[in-house]
């Protein structure tokens, strides 16, 4: 597979290789891997609200911080 000539639209309309991609993904992550752990925490909560709101259950688990 050649990653330097795929090509692909990211919703922001911007066209990129699939290598720029993954090398986007993985500067990302690394970001992410500097956050402090209270921060990690606080993502965590925010994504576990979405969960719940998006699916519209009561069921699912939210941490109170």
């Amino acid at each position: 597979m050649d990653e330097d000539r795929i090509k692909i639209v990211l919703p922001d309309n911007r066209v990129i290789t699939l290598k720029e991609f993954f090398e986007e993904t993985e500067r990302a992550h690394k970001e992410l891997a500097k956050l402090s752990f209270e921060d990690k925490v606080r993502i965590l909560v925010k994504l576990q609200e979405i969960a719940r709101d998006w699916g519209q259950k009561k069921d699912v688990l939210v941490w109170k911080i």
